[in-house]
Order: structure tokens, then C-alpha cells, then sequence
């Protein structure tokens, strides 16, 4: 056996076991999380190992009580949804709409200072949110938007504007500027350019940072906790989530569950979008 081929056998199965480990991390934890959401307490009480649940102990009671409203004595995970998917959802598209120009003027136009305005851009991500906290808390009280879904979705638009002009800035450089002076030729202005030509070429870049920013603003507790704490009626589903690993009378089965509707819909949208997504994220490495 050549060196050759003993090196791509060996990598074969190397391929292979990473594969497999890496599934087994990523998957086993989520598992359990879904076995332990579907089974009553008791049952998880008298045997807190099993990796089943048979089709006697099997419940749904515990996402009943998840998302029930507080008035009817649930946990009241519905309206959180809403209000993150607010959020969320705002957060992405103001993101786009401020990330896109952005990105696009500092692929395409050439001023002075071009190269180092990436850098700036990510140099945003020295600082810790921690220390961002509190004078972003302080302003946006000022303004009476400290318990509000807006001030959260602007504060996060500040955190995610950055990195999202960085990488669609990646993906514009790789679409031939011939292609808009083609539609320039055709009366085109470059604002007309941009929407009609350049966007939609853009589409799996833009999926891709949408994505992640939805993600972020879905996920996010630190600024949540900050702004929303006052107001039980604002809370995204990340906050009531925490109030739940922090409530003592709470089963852990709830919270299992409670853990299962916060993370189902980012799953379901990175499945639904899989394909843009990786095409978006892997855009601008090729520079042939």
C-alpha cells in the first residue's frame, strides 16, 4: 500500500469519527432535553436516567403549562414567542436596510480610508456588552425606551450592524462590477443598479446575515434582562426562560419544555434556509 492511500484511508475514517462525535455532543444534549419535556415528573423522579419514555408516561401537559397564559395560571410562553419573534424579526430588518448600503459603499466606492473600515467595523467586538450595558441603559431611559421592544430591537441593531456590513461586504466584491455597468448602460441609475440587479444576486448573503442576526436577537439575555426586567409583559422568551431555571416550585420538565419552544423555531428556520445559508456563508473565501 502506497503512502497515498493509506493517508486518504486514514483520513477516511478520521472523517468519520469526527463526524459521529460531533453528532453525538451536538445531538445527545437536545435529546434528552425533548425526553425529559415529554415525560411527568414523576416519572423522571423514579428513573431520571432512562432514554425513553414509554407511550404511558408520554405527556404534552408540560408545553400546555408552557404556554399557557399567566392569568390562567401557565407559564405564558406564548406571548413571549410573539414578542421575541418582534423583535427578532424588527431586528433583522433594520439591520438589512441600515447593513446593506453600507456594505455595498465600501465594496464599490473608493474614498479614503476604504481598507481600514472593515477593521472599525469589527473593532466594535473589543468591547464587551457588559460594558456597553449600562450607558446604553441610561440613554434609552432618557428617552423613555428602557421597557420597550423598540429600545431592544435598536440596541440590538447596534450590536449586529457591524458585523453584518462586514459580511455582506465579502459576497458584493465578488459580483462583477461589469454586471452594473451593463444595467448603467441601460439608464440604470447606481440606486437602480443596487435594487434591481446587485440584491438579488445578493439574495443567499442576505439570507445568510439575516439568519444570524435573527439568531442573535432571538437568543440574546444580557440587554433583555436590562430593559425588559420591569415589565413581565415585554419579556422575550430567552428572559422567562431564566425566570424558570430560577423558580424552585418549577418541575424541570416544564423547563425542559420551556427550553424546547425556545429553541425549535431557530432550528426550523436554519433547516428551512440551510441550503442560502451555507452559500451566504461560505461567499467571498474563493478570490479567483
Amino acid at each position: 500500500m502506497t503512502r497515498t492511500r493509506f493517508e486518504e484511508r486514514l483520513f477516511g475514517v478520521l472523517r468519520w469519527i469526527t463526524i459521529a462525535f460531533l453528532a453525538v455532543i451536538t445531538i445527545a444534549p437536545f435529546y434528552y432535553m425533548l425526553l425529559l419535556s415529554v415525560k411527568p415528573i414523576d416519572a423522571l423522579l423514579l428513573d431520571p436516567g432512562a432514554l425513553w419514555v414509554s407511550a404511558r408516561d408520554f405527556t404534552l401537559d408540560t408545553y400546555r403549562q408552557v404556554l399557557k397564559p399567566a392569568s390562567e395560571g401557565g407559564q405564558g410562553f406564548l406571548h413571549m414567542l410573539l414578542n421575541s419573534a418582534a423583535v427578532a424579526l424588527g431586528t433583522v430588518l433594520l439591520t438589512l436596510a441600515a447593513a446593506v448600503p453600507g456594505a455595498y459603499a465600501i465594496s464599490r466606492l473608493r474614498f479614503f480610508g476604504n481598507r481600514q473600515v472593515s477593521a472599525l467595523f469589527l473593532a466594535v467586538y473589543l468591547f464587551p456588552a457588559t460594558l456597553l450595558a449600562v450607558p446604553l441603559f441610561v440613554m434609552f431611559a432618557k428617552v423613555g425606551l428602557s421597557g420597550s421592544l423598540i429600545g431592544l430591537a435598536v440596541v440590538y441593531i447596534a450590536q449586529t450592524v457591524p458585523v453584518s456590513i462586514y459580511m455582506m461586504k465579502n459576497y458584493f466584491v465578488t459580483i462583477p462590477s461589469s454586471i452594473e455597468e451593463a444595467a448603467a448602460l441601460d439608464g440604470c441609475t447606481r440606486l437602480q443598479a443596487m435594487r434591481r440587479v446587485i440584491l438579488p444576486l445578493a439574495l443567499p448573503s442576505l439570507m445568510a446575515t439575516g439568519l444570524y442576526v435573527f439568531m442573535i436577537a432571538w437568543n440574546e439575555f444580557l440587554f433583555a434582562l436590562l430593559f425588559l426586567a420591569a415589565d413581565p409583559d415585554a419579556w422575550t422568551v430567552s428572559l422567562g426562560l431564566q425566570q424558570l431555571a430560577n423558580g424552585i416550585e418549577v418541575p424541570k420538565t416544564v423547563l425542559m419544555a420551556g427550553s424546547v419552544v425556545l429553541t425549535i423555531p431557530v432550528v426550523l428556520l436554519f433547516f428551512a434556509a440551510e441550503r442560502l445559508l451555507t452559500e451566504g456563508l461560505t461567499s467571498g473565501a474563493d478570490k479567483s
